[in-house]
């Protein structure tokens, strides 16, 4: 088995490694995004690891995944969330600066999800996972995504089509 010794390495160092292969890469990547909320109105944001800061959870889509399948796994990697259910496409955001690690095409939907019931999968890359009202949410959102939830809680969007 040629990969074996990769197998030892732990899934954050992998997951690094993984970020570092796109910005080397030079191209535009896809983000997926997700304005998810639970049935009382609260918002789900993830501290990150990186930036200290309150974030929307997301993460990129993967060769063969569909927006869908993305979002959900994206929750229960990032925020513990079991059986988000996807709703509408927010907007599909591509200005270069958001993210200095890569230029990523981020697409945001919504997610209607139970509160979180696991930790998040690499504690590296999200430090906590807290739900918000409208009345505590940060002024900021990570990675200059404050317009893309403020276009969330308007309600804007369409149906997703696979």
């Amino acid at each position: 088995m040629p990969f074996a010794p990769l197998s030892i390495l732990p899934r954050s160092v992998m997951g690094l490694a993984k970020e570092v292969a796109k910005a080397l890469l030079r191209r535009p990547v896809v983000g997926v995004s997700a304005a998810a909320r639970t049935s009382d109105g609260r918002w789900l944001l993830v501290r990150r690891g990186d930036t200290g800061t309150w974030g929307l959870p997301g993460g990129t889509l993967e060769w063969g995944e569909t927006l869908r399948s993305c979002v959900v796994r994206e929750l229960a990697e990032e925020a513990g969330v079991v059986g988000a259910t996807v709703g509408r496409l927010v907007g599909v955001y591509s200005r270069p600066d958001r993210d200095i690690r890569f230029h990523a095409v981020t697409v945001l939907v919504t997610a209607d999800i139970a509160e979180p019931t696991r930790k998040p999968v690499n504690p590296l890359e999200i430090r906590e996972v807290r739900l918000f009202r409208d009345d505590e949410l940060p002024s900021e959102i990570a990675l200059g995504m404050t317009d893309l939830l403020a276009a969330a809680r308007r309600g804007e969007g369409e149906p997703i089509l696979e």
